[in-house]
């Protein structure tokens, strides 16, 4: 509520002064001393509320930038396949006299007005999907970090323009190789399949040492990075590395199984499945991609939740958590609640904000109780932790603190003090997930000693099993608390589990498309290759085998390539979850979450990678089972 000042005096019993005054940089006194009885206050968190919110920010690019990455390849092989069934149109073009930089140039153009258009169309689609996404992002933002985001979508030319830059870099870094080859190939050469594979085995051979120098790339930053940077850097050389080096890891894993096929069926069908690699290995890169990726964001969210869930059935010990208006009235309720024998524990929850070499900490004085002994989380459990806090020696801190000033169990720390230092030894090092500053346990005595004016209204109160709902019933009636005075911990855990599943909505849906993007690229691929396959295809029905047989080997060979891409992606899935963890986390956040594995999550999206790759195939197939006898046999008269 909002009120002249003379009036909130009045209402509020504070006629003789000002309790705060909140005053913006530019009207801070430089040269002016601040009178008696007055002290600036620095705003709590500022710095890392901002670096937290770059952070996040930061990661959406990230994962904007790999789905991007994912388009590229896609782009690459629908625009590789659609030179491969422009040969003789080429070889045509290039035979009556068309220039090689002549087609290459007019290839280009007819590639940008289409880029455009996808560009228009790829824009609109995502306003749509933001404004959808926006709200979600808001509460995670405001929820984590108190940072307020408007709830309105800005349009400005520079996204517009930014788009439609990355759409034609894109495009144009997609057709690079593909227009390359069609201005340096000799004039008749572009017409013989032959041809265009031996001018892709150099790229090839290329690709697999690229692979493999991305991969050292990615160990060495592994080694020696430190920042979110170069987190991002090594998670970017693990996932084009490993793109590259797929084709040659499903052609030696053919290989191995070709040994071991019994009959020509079987090794004509492993063998169409080998030469079938080149047509649909960049379709399959983006599937291996798409696969890793949601491995790997969903091991981190996966694992980030029960590590959630168990913090929160620590953390929030207390059956209710009280925050009274008035120092009064909260030794009011703490005397009440004291009589009554199904309130087992009071604490109090009581703390004072400093700076501890420039780092913000807020320090509370916490009791020796059972609650914290049994419950309380800690990340480095040691023998008398709470018997050095209950003494006055030892400290706990939270997980952000030690990593901000490389702080360990056993090392001293002083704490700044209205009347001077206080030295303390770290006794133990507990997790503190979606804190922006850092937080610190000492115990209550020697912290009022020295803090005698901390606002003592807060407190957990433990009650018998069962009681909560009813006491706290009662003290709404008793003392008009708000419901936000009072908040029992079934609530408090639901809300901030609301909190941690928004966050991931928008990394959640950036996985789906990319997914559903990979499928599409698969049955795109194969719709193309599909009529260049015919002349692979009718000699077996003129064999003997029946449309429908051969119908259904091409859906096993799509499943069956499918199949070890997923397999392969596994590995590759959980290095990645291990990154965002062990890297990614701590460096945007303070705080490592522990790794944890899901067979059953890997079985699932094993099985979606079967169910997209046989729904990709099953309209070519399809096709090839209603194609007409004639046009098998028109394959044997074609000059092929």
């Amino acid at each position: 509520m909002i009120a002249d000042i003379a009036l909130a005096q009045s209402l509020t019993g504070q006629p003789s002064g000002i309790s705060h005054l909140m005053v913006a940089p530019r009207q801070l006194p430089d040269r002016i001393p601040l009178p008696a009885g007055l002290r600036q206050t620095a705003p709590e968190g500022r710095a890392d509320i901002a670096r937290l919110t770059d952070s996040f920010h930061l990661n959406l690019t990230a994962f904007g930038l790999l789905s991007f990455l994912v388009g590229l390849f896609i782009a690459h092989a629908t625009i590789g396949l659609a030179f491969e069934q422009r040969r003789a149109m080429i070889r045509t073009l290039r035979a009556t006299g068309a220039s090689g930089r002549a087609v290459m140039t007019a290839l280009g153009i007819e590639l940008a007005l289409i880029a455009a258009l996808a560009w228009a169309i790829g824009m609109s689609l995502g306003y749509v999907i933001a404004a959808a996404l926006l709200p979600d992002v808001s509460a995670s933002l405001r929820g984590l970090y108190g940072a307020p985001v408007g709830a309105e979508l800005h349009l400005t030319a520079r996204w517009w323009l930014s788009g439609l830059g990355m759409t034609l870099a894109g495009a144009g870094l997609a057709a690079a190789s593909g227009l390359w080859r069609v201005h340096r190939m000799p004039v008749l050469a572009s017409a013989t399949p032959l041809a265009w594979v031996e001018s892709q085995r150099r790229a090839h051979r290329l690709q697999c040492v690229l692979g493999a120098g991305l991969w050292a790339l990615a160990v060495v930053l592994a080694l020696t990075a430190t920042s979110l940077l170069g987190g991002f850097a090594m998670v970017a050389a693990l996932l084009v590395g490993a793109a590259l080096l797929l084709p040659p890891a499903l052609a030696a894993c053919l290989d191995a199984l070709v040994r071991l096929a019994r009959g020509p069926v079987s090794e004509w069908f492993l063998a169409e499945a080998r030469a079938q690699l080149s047509g649909l290995s960049l379709a399959l890169m983006a599937l291996l991609l798409a696969l890793a990726i949601n491995i790997g964001v969903g091991t981190m969210v996966a694992s980030f939740r029960q590590t959630f869930i168990a913090y929160l059935d620590q953390r929030l010990g207390a059956d209710l958590y009280l925050r009274a208006r008035t120092v009064d009235q909260a030794q009011k309720i703490a005397a009440y609640l004291a009589t009554r024998s199904d309130v087992t524990d009071i604490l109090p929850v009581w703390h004072a904000e400093i700076e501890v070499r420039g780092y913000p900490v807020s320090l509370y004085g916490v009791a020796d109780a059972p609650s914290y002994r049994a419950d309380w989380p800690l990340l480095t459990p040691r023998e008398g932790t709470w018997d050095a806090v209950a003494g006055g020696t030892g400290i706990v801190i939270s997980e952000q603190m030690a990593r901000y000033l490389g702080l360990a169990p056993g090392a001293s720390v002083t704490l700044p003090t209205p009347d001077g230092g206080w030295p303390l030894t770290i006794a133990g090092i507990y997790p503190d997930y979606g804190n922006p500053t850092g937080q610190a346990l000492v115990a209550i005595d020697p912290f009022l000693a020295r803090w005698p004016d901390v606002e003592r209204t807060r407190y957990a109160i433990h009650t018998a099993p069962g009681a909560a709902a009813g006491i706290k019933a009662l003290i709404d009636t008793r003392f008009a608390l708000g419901p936000e005075d009072l908040v029992d911990q079934a609530g408090l855990k639901a809300y901030s589990r609301a909190i941690f599943e928004r966050t991931f909505t928008v990394t959640l849906a950036l996985n789906t498309l990319t997914f559903v993007v990979a499928g599409l690229a698969l049955m795109t691929s194969l719709l193309t290759l599909a009529q260049m396959r015919l002349p692979q295809v009718a000699p077996l029905w003129a064999m003997g085998l029946t449309r429908r047989r051969i119908a259904g080997l091409e859906l096993m060979r799509v499943a069956a390539l499918a199949l070890l891409t997923a397999v392969l992606a596994i590995p590759l899935g959980l290095v990645i979850g291990w990154a965002l963890l062990d890297w990614i986390n701590v460096a945007a956040f303070g705080w490592r979450i522990p790794l944890q594995l899901f067979p059953g999550q890997w079985a699932a999206l094993v099985a979606l990678a079967l169910a997209a790759a046989t729904l990709a195939a099953v309209w070519p197939s399809r096709h090839l089972l209603r194609m007409a006898p004639a046009a098998l046999l028109r394959v044997f008269a074609d000059a092929r």
